[in-house]
């Protein structure tokens, strides 16, 4: 740590603003050759919670089908992430708004669909083995930003001093190292990601509680470390077609998590007994963000398997290979779509799958909601009340907000839905 002063503006809001005053700027340890003692209780969690993680991408049955669902959970993860930013979207907006990005513009919804670009470059362009780089972190910081209001910043680290909290360092309840810092910040966590012969899940949760430490952009910070988080993940090979959602566990827990990662930045030498435990907080929390991520991911997708399950008997009878089938098969990955959309996702013409979104419609698993023959959208309401409850469940600290409140923003409880036979 080290105090500075901050030396206050005339045209402040507040008294601190105009008058300035002292802060503290923080300075992180390296990584790379630090040593960390885990607890047994903590290795313990963490070994539960890989594999949780490595049982959900090994057996989930949906989601290897079509990689639907392995979309929708990603969704769930980019929203997740927002939540804990204050970016608050239900399901069927920011789907609503995914569909229609070319026609019209939803501010708030498009800057979650940037996380969710984000999440997506993420799983595609890292796999197994691969030996992640600050270019990564780079990139996947430009793919979030590139739908914010300001994509000027994406890719590119901070070169001046940053803080969180507050409208000025003194007001600030965590400054970050100074903007010359943070490039050999990012090339020693990135060189830790690579050679830390940790536990995969140590190593993660270290690498994200140091990256928030370090803050190196001027904005998308919490978002692009909860991306780092998979980013991980895939390149270790621990997760090879999930995404588990990690972040709406977190966003559950907000000020849990704050103070677990507060507590990571010990002050005093890295050596310390002290030092070299203070991981202990943030690791314990983490793994069970991750245990509840693959339960929760888990039982959606059992929930996912039934709807087109039931889908296919209302629909029946489904010759296999149809527009019909296909779309069934296709809907958990695009809940909301147009007609050029469905022929695109299910490799048809748009006579035949126009043939088989109406067969849906008609059995009640799709429906309209625009006017219009030229502007037409389809969804699935089951499935986004499917999407929302799972949002809900997570609000919860108990997994059912019926037993206990959510604890921060989410969507109503779904009403019930009749369809058609």
């Amino acid at each position: 740590m080290e105090l500075h002063r901050w030396p206050g503006h005339p045209d402040g809001f507040t008294r601190a603003e105009r008058l300035g005053g002292s802060y503290e700027l923080y300075f992180p340890d390296p990584l790379v050759g630090r040593g960390f003692d885990l607890s047994d209780d903590v290795l313990a969690a963490l070994e539960d919670a890989a594999g949780d993680l490595a049982r959900l991408d090994a057996t989930a049955a949906v989601l290897t089908n079509s990689e639907a669902l392995a979309r929708l959970l990603l969704r769930a993860e980019a929203v997740g992430s927002s939540q804990i930013e204050g970016l608050v979207v239900g399901a069927r907006r920011l789907l609503k708004a995914d569909v229609l990005r070319d026609r019209q513009r939803d501010v708030t919804a498009e800057e979650v669909l940037g996380a969710v670009d984000a999440m997506t470059w993420a799983t595609e362009s890292v796999h197994a083995g691969d030996k992640l780089e600050v270019d990564h972190l780079l990139e996947a910081h430009r793919q979030l930003m590139a739908q914010s209001p300001t994509p000027e910043f994406g890719g590119e680290v901070r070169f001046l001093q940053n803080w969180i909290g507050g409208r000025s360092p003194a007001e600030a309840y965590y400054v970050p190292p100074p903007a010359h810092l943070v490039p050999d910040l990012l090339a020693d966590l990135m060189t830790f990601v690579r050679e830390s012969r940790l536990p995969v899940l140590a190593k993660t949760a270290i690498a994200h509680a140091q990256f928030e430490t370090i803050h190196p952009f001027a904005d998308g910070n919490g978002r692009t470390g909860r991306a780092l988080i998979h980013l991980i993940l895939r390149a270790d090979g621990l997760i090879t077609r999930t995404v588990p959602p990690v972040s709406l566990s977190l966003a559950t827990h907000a000020m849990q998590y704050v103070e677990a990662l507060t507590a990571f930045r010990h002050v005093g030498r890295a050596t310390t007994a002290k030092a070299r435990s203070a991981a202990n907080p943030w690791l314990r929390m983490f793994a069970m963000a991750c245990s509840h991520a693959t339960a929760e991911a888990a039982r959606f997708e059992q929930t996912a398997a039934e709807l087109k399950s039931g889908w296919r008997e209302r629909a029946a009878p489904v010759r296999s290979g149809s527009a019909a089938d296909l779309l069934i098969e296709a809907l958990p990955a695009a809940p909301v779509l147009t007609l050029a959309a469905a022929a695109q996702l299910v490799d048809r013409s748009q006579q035949a799958t126009n043939q088989g979104l109406a067969r849906l419609v008609e059995a009640g698993i799709l429906r309209e909601i625009t006017d219009g023959r030229r502007n037409r959208v389809y969804e699935a309401p089951e499935l986004i009340d499917a999407f929302t409850l799972l949002e809900r469940r997570f609000a919860s600290p108990a997994a059912d907000t019926r037993i206990e409140p959510p604890s921060r923003p989410v969507p109503s409880r779904p009403a019930p839905t009749r369809h058609a036979h």
